[in-house]
């Protein structure tokens, strides 16, 4: 016993007496071969990522089959038949080999394993990088449209290139199986010094397109990358130098050639951009700049432009709905008369589906005006269900749908809503503030608070994000921290004065809480009366508080369909005179559950 060979020489001495090593080799060899053989078909064929997946799984699941096959048996002259023990003295004999001769079956082996193994990895390493740096498993294939840059000479060109930019991002996005970043995360990152990496990381994309635009009078030059984030590797460019008569056939190729580089023919039929007068198109794209700088000056020169487009090009379905969006947000921010604003926005809305009935946006605006100036959820909801069958991508009707779910008594849809349009434009704070809203009123304050701040560092003078955040903390007991932040919102007067009668009462300050209620009174009881009912309720006033309501109720005020689920009239929620207003509102439970507003499966 003495002379017998340690028990790890024995077994290896197996492993090659019984000719595992050989097969071994052989599999990891063959196996990688295999590997390489599906990775350049799959593209050639037009099958998923997936397929190469699935090859390298099997494969992987097959060598510890093989192995254990051919420690068990062996073949013979007369077939297969099971491994014989090994004669008396065999193995000692195998580990008295001279090691050159007994180590090159063994590395052999290990080599060919280490080979088949890294390229199992590699196969699903790239079968993964769809998803991207931080997005969710199972995602679909995503990317992120940067600002092409303007080479023109002139600065003013600079609408063009960003427009260009846009109208990519726009028609990929209409791709149900692509995720597109939205253009406020997107466009976040112009003129920054960022890798695409960290962007790619921020955005949540596994893909950057990125480009320039050059236009000297009628002629046209545009070039295009597609970048894998991962690893900065360029997938794809091309250039184009054409006329501006050829515009709408480089956004088609370029759409065309980045959905064929992501994901083959899992993408068959790409959208097309709809064609109209060239001219027509880059004064198009400069109105459309201008609004989307929402200042009372730049939304006139939009409109302006939006007018002088649609007078050479009157079916120009995309302009009609480019004005509706300007006037709908003239009137909701107070920039023009809110009846005459929201008048002009249907009626160009209107204009917009009778030319083209596909036009998503032009029924998010439609929503609009039913939700917040008709009060009409029923209308609201069949608009923003078409709005997000014909743009299922679409951030921002996405974010409309969120808000509307949220009047429809439909807590748990309203923020799954809103956290997956935070997902496609995750920089925008206006995503934010709203599931911040949607967390306040149903009762999460703490995550309200969270989202509100995050509204705050990316935009640290947004509208209603401290007003709010106040909110939150007198609902958490804490009236001197919440008039510390009503204090901060100097964006909105009117929310600074309601915040500060809360806080005053609640910290029993009670003369300068009538002296900030009167100022609310004074300055906008009259014009939205329910603002005055909200602190009359929350203090627990519920007779002022229906009054004020039956004043809103008279004169039909606009957002009154929005006005039941709002927490300042929690105290008053037993009062008989409540479900009276919500039955006089639309909203009582009955009514609303009798709304149909069905959310189409959104990736």
């Amino acid at each position: 016993m003495a002379d017998r060979p340690p028990r790890h020489q024995r077994f290896f001495a197996e492993l090659k007496r019984r000719r595992v090593f050989r097969v071994m080799a052989l599999y990891g060899a063959a196996s990688f071969a295999v590997l390489q053989a599906v990775d350049l078909l799959v593209p050639v064929l037009g099958l998923s990522d997936s397929v190469t997946q699935g090859v390298a799984v099997l494969l992987l699941v097959g060598a510890p089959l093989a192995i254990l096959l051919e420690w068990v048996f062996e073949f013979t002259p007369d077939g297969l038949r099971r491994t014989v023990e090994p004669a008396p003295g065999e193995l000692t004999e195998i580990i008295k080999t001279p090691a050159s001769k007994r180590w090159p079956s063994g590395l052999l082996a290990f080599g060919g394993m280490a080979i088949f193994l890294a390229g199992a990895w590699y196969a699903g390493r790239q079968s993964v990088t769809l998803t991207g740096p931080g997005a969710a498993e199972g995602s679909s294939p995503s990317i992120a449209v940067l600002p092409f840059v303007n080479m023109s000479s002139d600065p003013e060109q600079e609408f063009f290139s960003d427009g260009i930019s846009e109208e990519l991002l726009n028609l990929l996005a209409k791709i149900p199986e692509l995720r597109v970043a939205a253009r406020t995360s997107s466009f976040s990152f112009k003129d920054k010094n960022v890798e695409i990496p960290e962007i790619a990381a921020r955005l949540k994309v596994a893909h950057i397109l990125e480009g320039s635009v050059q236009k000297v009078g009628n002629q046209v030059r545009i070039t295009a990358q597609l970048i894998r984030a991962e690893d900065g590797y360029q997938v794809w460019s091309e250039r184009w130098d054409r006329t501006l008569d050829d515009i709408f056939v480089i956004q088609d190729e370029i759409a065309a050639d980045v959905a064929e580089q992501l994901a083959g023919t899992l993408f068959p039929n790409a959208p097309r951009v709809r064609e109209t007068d060239p001219e027509a198109y880059a004064l198009y794209l400069r109105a459309r700049h201008l609004g989307l700088r929402r200042t009372a000056e730049s939304f006139e020169q939009s409109n302006a432009l939006f007018e002088q487009v649609l007078a050479e090009e009157p079916g120009y379905a995309a302009a009609w709905a480019g004005l509706a969006a300007n006037y709908a947000s003239q009137a909701s921010n107070g920039l023009v008369p809110i009846e005459g604003g929201f008048e002009l926005a249907r009626s160009a809305a209107n204009r917009a589906l009778e030319i083209d009935p596909e036009d998503g946006s032009a029924h998010a605006v439609l929503g609009g005006i039913a939700q917040d100036y008709d009060n009409d959820l029923a209308s609201a909801a069949q608009h923003f269900q078409r709005a997000l069958e014909l743009e299922p991508g679409n951030p921002d009707i996405i974010n409309d749908a969120a808000v509307l779910a949220r009047y429809l008594d439909r807590p748990g849809e309203a923020v799954a809503l809103q956290e997956l349009a935070i997902d496609r434009d995750p920089l925008t704070p206006t995503g934010h503030a709203r599931l911040g809203i949607n967390y306040l009123w149903a009762g999460r304050l703490d995550d309200a608070i969270a989202s509100l701040r995050t509204a705050l560092s990316l935009s640290p003078t947004f509208i209603g994000a401290h007003y709010n955040i106040g909110m939150a903390l007198l609902m958490k007991g804490d009236p001197e921290a919440a008039l510390l932040a009503f204090q901060k919102e100097e964006g909105d007067e009117e929310y600074l004065i309601k915040g500060k009668a809360l806080a005053f009462h609640a910290l029993g300050r009670e003369a300068e809480y009538e002296e900030a209620l009167e100022e609310l009174k004074t300055n906008w009881g009259e014009q939205w009366p329910s603002e005055v009912a909200h602190v009359y309720a929350w203090v627990g006033d519920a007779d002022a508080a229906f009054e004020w309501l039956d004043r809103a109720v008279a004169q039909n005020e606009d957002g009154l369909t929005q006005q039941f689920p709002q927490p300042f009239f929690n105290p008053i929620h037993g009062d008989p005179r409540w479900e009276r207003f919500r039955e006089q509102t639309g909203t009582s439970p009955a009514q609303l559950s009798a709304i149909r507003f069905e959310v189409p499966a959104l990736r």
